[in-house]
């Protein structure tokens, strides 16, 4: 190896990775490697705007409201006067 890296972990974090490198016989460090290199083949275009990344999200989910999109405000303050 050629560098490095020292990383805190919070304690529930560790806990997972010790279990999650038992599960796959492996050691702490083979793990956190395997998951780096998941993540930095990942290519997110920086070019992009974070709602463009989601663009085929957006409108896709549903309330169960039928007015929804027509009387927000509304739904909403009558969901933060119930709340408390």
């Amino acid at each position: 190896m050629e560098d490095q890296i020292t990383v805190r972990l919070p304690r529930e974090m560790s806990k997972a990775l010790k279990e999650k490198a038992e599960h796959m016989r492996r050691k702490p460090s083979d793990v956190v490697r395997i998951a780096l290199l998941e993540f930095l083949q990942v290519s997110i275009p920086s070019n992009e705007r974070p709602a463009e990344r989601v663009q085929d999200l957006i409108g896709s989910l549903k309330s169960g409201i039928p007015d929804l999109a027509v009387r927000h405000r509304e739904h909403i303050l009558k969901k933060l006067r119930r709340g408390r």
